[in-house]
C-alpha cells in the first residue's frame, strides 16, 4: 500500500482557527431532496437485483434535478398551484437473463416512500411529478461489471478521490444538532408549523457563535402574524437547546430576511422552498458527512445514487472519513486526522493509488513513531471497502 504519512499542526485545524464556517442543508432543502432520492433509487435497484438475481448489477443514478413548483401560501391555509417536478436520470441494467427490471416502478415506489416519510405535509401524488429518465448502461460497462462479479475482484470504475477528517469541531456538531432537532419527527409532530426545509449556517468568530437559520413555516398551522413570530421564536429556542454548553456568546437568528411590517415572510404551503421558491440538484448540497465545510478537506464529488460496489467516488469518500475517525478513536496519541484516497480506473478498489494520512498528535510530536499503528488501521479499512455495499443497501451510511 502506498501510504503517505505526515504531521498537521493542531493550529491548522478548523477548530483552532480564528474564524470557522459550517453549513448544513436540511432534509427538506431541494438539493438534499435530490441527493436523498438518488440514493433511494440506487438502494431500490440494489434490493431488486439482489432479490431477483442474487447480485448487484451495473447502475449509476446520481443525476437528479428538482424543478420547483408554484404555490400560494397564506395564514390558515394556502395551496399548491403547480406541483414540483423531479427528474431522475442515469444508467441502470434494465434487463438481465431475459427478465425486465421495473426501473420506473421502483423509482416511484422508493421516492414516494421517502417523501412521505421525511416531509410531513407531502402527498407525492398531488405535490410531485416524477420523471424517470434512466436508460441502460453501455454494453461494455455492463459486461465488465459482470466479469468482475464472477471473478470476485472489483475494479474502480473511475479515477477519483475521496477525503475525510475527524473529529468534528464543536461548531460542526452544533450545526448538525440544530438541523436535526428542527426536522425530527418529534418536533414536527409537536409543532407541525415547522417545515423540514431548514438551512443552518454557523460562524465561529473567536469565542462567539452565530447561527443563521432558514426554516420554512407552514401557513396551514399558523393563524396570523403573531403565530408566525411565535413559531420563529420556538425554532430559535430549539436551536439554542441543541447547541449545548458554550463558554462564549451565542446568537441565533431565524428567517433573517423576514419583514413583519409588510408580512414578507418565509411562509409556505408544504414546508419547503421547492414548492415555489427554489430548485434543486444532486451533488450541490452537503458532502458525505452531512456538512459543507469550506475550511476542511472536501471534494466536489456527488456521492448519492452511485453504485455501491465499484464507484470509488462514493466508496472512497465514506472510507476516508471512517479511516480518520478510527485513527482518532483507536490511537490515544492521535488528536485529529485527515485522510485522502485516490483511485485509478481499472485497478482493484482495495488498492488505492495513494493513501495520504495527515495526523495531529496530542503532544504535537512527530507522527512517524505511530506509523505501524496507523498503517494497521488504514489497511484494515481499505480491505473492508469491498464490503461497504451491504451498509449502503441497508441505509446504514449517511451520505447527505
Amino acid at each position: 500500500m502506498n501510504l503517505h504519512l505526515s504531521n498537521i499542526s493542531p493550529a491548522a485545524l478548523a477548530s483552532r482557527r480564528d474564524v470557522e464556517i459550517v453549513e448544513r442543508k436540511g432534509l427538506g432543502h431541494p438539493d438534499t431532496i435530490c441527493d436523498a432520492l438518488a440514493e433511494e433509487l440506487s438502494r431500490g435497484l440494489c434490493r431488486f437485483y439482489l432479490e431477483r438475481f442474487g447480485l448487484i448489477l451495473h447502475h449509476n443514478v446520481d443525476k437528479v434535478l428538482l424543478w420547483g413548483g408554484a404555490a400560494s401560501p397564506a395564514f390558515g391555509g394556502g395551496e399548491v398551484l403547480e406541483p414540483m417536478e423531479i427528474y431522475l436520470a442515469g444508467r441502470a441494467t434494465t434487463e438481465f437473463d431475459g427478465v425486465r427490471v421495473p426501473v420506473h416502478e421502483i423509482a416511484h415506489e422508493v421516492c414516494d416512500a421517502w417523501l412521505q416519510e421525511h416531509l410531513h405535509t407531502f402527498d407525492p401524488r398531488k405535490h410531485v411529478k416524477l420523471h424517470v429518465l434512466v436508460r441502460p448502461g453501455s454494453a461494455d460497462l455492463v459486461d465488465l461489471f459482470l466479469r468482475q462479479q464472477k471473478a470476485g475482484i472489483w475494479l474502480a470504475n473511475d479515477t477519483s478521490c475521496g477525503v475525510g477528517y475527524a473529529p468534528l469541531s464543536t461548531l460542526e456538531h452544533s450545526v448538525l444538532a440544530a438541523e436535526s432537532v428542527l426536522v425530527s419527527k418529534a418536533t414536527t409532530a409537536a409543532h407541525p408549523a415547522l417545515g423540514e426545509d431548514v438551512k443552518v449556517m454557523g460562524i465561529r468568530s473567536g469565542e462567539r457563535l452565530d447561527f443563521t437559520v432558514a426554516c420554512a413555516l407552514i401557513g396551514a398551522h399558523l393563524k396570523n402574524l403573531e403565530a408566525y413570530l411565535e413559531a420563529k421564536g420556538l425554532a430559535a429556542n430549539l436551536v439554542r437547546s441543541a447547541i449545548g454548553p458554550w463558554d462564549g456568546p451565542t446568537n441565533v437568528e431565524v428567517n433573517a430576511a423576514d419583514d413583519p411590517d409588510t408580512e414578507s415572510l418565509y411562509l409556505t404551503v408544504l414546508g419547503t422552498s421547492a414548492e415555489a421558491g427554489d430548485d434543486g440538484q444532486a451533488g450541490r448540497g452537503n458532502r458525505a458527512n452531512g456538512l459543507i465545510t469550506p475550511y476542511r478537506n472536501m471534494t466536489m464529488e456527488s456521492v448519492a445514487g452511485k453504485n455501491p460496489v465499484t464507484h470509488v467516488g462514493k466508496l472512497y469518500n465514506v472510507a476516508a472519513g471512517r479511516i480518520a475517525s478510527l485513527l482518532v478513536d483507536n490511537i490515544d496519541e492521535v488528536a485529529a486526522a485527515q485522510c485522502a484516497l485516490v483511485s485509478q480506473i481499472g485497478h482493484p478498489i482495495n488498492e488505492p493509488a495513494i493513501v495520504d494520512v495527515q495526523v495531529a498528535t496530542v503532544d504535537g510530536g512527530p507522527v512517524e513513531p505511530l506509523r505501524a499503528e496507523i498503517e494497521e488501521v488504514v489497511t484494515q479499512r481499505i480491505e473492508q471497502i469491498a464490503a461497504l455495499w451491504e451498509k449502503f443497501v441497508r441505509g446504514e451510511l449517511s451520505l447527505y
